[in-house]
């Protein structure tokens, strides 16, 4: 079994690699390369900064940044004062933005200006002491740059988290209630950065493309991956299906990370008579049907690696590394995995139940979820934490993925949650009940249909519904069609059958029709 040791933490991995090599290549952004020594030295700096403004050991920081460089800095300082980041989806708006805010408790708030539109508002209803801006100044904040210089080169004079300590609060997409923040500890973001080891056949010398946000933990694993294995990272601000090959090409990259419908996208382009000319030797991720993989993999010869995995259990779960179609593969040395009943119960092979997942050492589980025992209780049970998600066993021990038993949506490798969806809805003067189910996509994993019974006297548009929503509610988890419907079905207990709701996408209005 790989053991996930307990020292050396990220805080000391980063302090050794900058003291072994501290001139080689850490990341590279465009044409700025940052190596391990400036990027050790902005880090102490900025947390030496931060320490002199009284923020230190235990409190909470949300992130609002975008994928760049300065990214890096408060990700690693946070984790040298043994203070708490709160990684923020940077598309989040109104009442989704306030949430994480309000319910993290912060000390301070980082973010970049760019974003100033949407987080001022929330600052506003959430007021924080300290708010530090990347970019351009905003009124009443403090410069990110400014601050950067005026701390000392020095480590900061605080020990730094240990490997069961708390370094991040992750808020995950709710099922049948708001986000729940998950307690992410020392150890399982090391866990992960050696996850990806495993996912990818990570070698020396690899270089990763990295577009995926770093706000996701998929993200900002490889941070972790670059201290523990002899790679660079090749760091972008996003993903572009137009862009993607000429940057994997320009980067050298060896190996490239998939969510959702990427996959996919890339297969639409035109061909191309350059598809097989890079150095890529992975793709690796999750959510990406069969027949798509074997068409990647046909077109650009790049084999694909399939996992299972969800941040409360240090990102990856199993892996398959070995090309076989339709499951996730095996459990990660240090996992094991059943599926069972709501009881605990281990079921038999082939049968489907719930995938329930326990660790084989201590410290990889989360620590539970921020300030919510009753959803912890619910999910760690006699030390097997309770993934919501359905899967089945065969007898070689693969796994098969076969849906959600929760209420959510895997909508472009983004989790919604059909409660906060239909929590903004309900707001709307025009409806009395609505709905929302995930249907099928011809893009990522799913679409999300909105089912809407109108209030009485009110007939509202569709197009008016989604402007609702919009003030409150990302791109990302905003309906794609809206349905009409007259009385809902109903439990005995009076809450609405969704699996008696049609999953069709032609009997509905659709947002991508209109806006064609």
């Amino acid at each position: 079994m790989q053991h996930i040791p307990d020292r050396p933490t990220v805080r000391e991995l980063l302090e050794a690699r900058a003291a072994s090599d501290g001139d080689r290549v850490y990341c590279r952004f465009g044409e700025e390369a940052v190596t391990f020594a400036a990027l050790d030295r902005r880090v102490n700096r900025f947390a030496n900064a931060l320490l002199a403004r009284g923020i230190g050991p235990g409190d909470r920081v949300p992130i609002m940044l975008a994928n760049h460089p300065a990214h890096l800095v408060p990700f690693f300082a946070l984790q040298k004062l043994g203070a708490l980041q709160v990684p923020i989806n940077t598309h989040l708006r109104g009442a989704g933005l306030e949430y994480p805010l309000r319910h993290s408790e912060p000390r301070a708030v980082i973010a970049d200006a760019a974003f100033a539109e949407r987080l001022v508002p929330a600052l506003e209803a959430v007021p924080v002491e300290t708010v530090i801006w990347h970019g351009d100044a905003v009124a009443g904040g403090l410069d990110f740059s400014v601050l950067l210089a005026s701390g000392s080169d020095a480590p900061p004079a605080v020990p730094g988290p240990g490997p069961d300590d708390v370094v991040s609060i992750s808020y995950t997409s709710g099922t049948t209630g708001p986000p729940k923040g998950v307690m992410v500890t020392d150890k399982m973001f090391r866990c992960a950065g050696r996850a990806t080891i495993l996912m990818g056949d990570v070698r020396p010398g690899d270089v990763m493309f990295l577009w995926e946000p770093l706000y996701h933990i998929g993200g900002s694993q490889v941070m972790v991956t670059a201290l523990v294995q002899d790679i660079e990272i090749a760091l972008f601000d996003g993903f572009s299906a137009s862009a993607f090959w000429g940057q994997v090409r320009a980067s050298g990259a060896t190996q490239i990370h998939f969510l959702g419908g990427v996959l996919q996208i890339l297969l639409r382009q035109p061909p191309d008579a350059r598809d097989r000319e890079h150095r890529v030797r992975v793709a690796w991720g999750g959510g990406t049907p069969a027949a798509v993989s074997r068409a990647f993999t046909a077109r650009f010869g790049i084999p694909v690696h399939e996992s299972y995995g969800m941040t409360e259990a240090s990102s990856m779960t199993s892996i398959n590394t070995e090309g076989r179609t339709n499951n996730m593969g095996r459990p990660a040395p240090y996992f094991e995995v059943r599926v069972g009943d709501e009881e605990g119960r281990s079921l038999p092979l082939g049968q489907s139940g719930e995938i329930q997942v326990r660790e084989r050492e201590p410290g990889l589980l989360m620590k539970g979820y921020f300030k919510n025992p009753e959803a912890t209780a619910a999910a760690l049970k006699d030390g097997w934490l309770h993934t919501g998600d359905l899967g089945c066993l065969d007898a070689e021990g693969y796994l098969t993925f076969r849906g959600r038993l929760k209420d959510s949506i895997r909508r472009r490798g983004e989790n919604v949650s059909a409660w906060e969806v239909e929590h903004v809805v309900i707001g709307h003067p025009g409806v009395e009940e609505c709905a929302v189910v995930g249907v099928e996509a011809d893009v990522g994993e799913e679409d999300i249909k909105l089912f809407v019974k109108a209030a009485q006297g009110h007939t509202p548009a569709p197009h008016d519904i989604i402007a609702w929503c919009a003030k409150d509610l990302a791109r990302f988890q905003l309906p794609r069609y809206v349905a009409f419907i007259d009385d809902f079905p109903k439990t005995a207990t009076h809450r609405i059958r969704k699996d008696w709701l049609s999953r069709a996408i032609d009997d509905c209005w659709d947002r991508e029709a209109e806006k064609a």
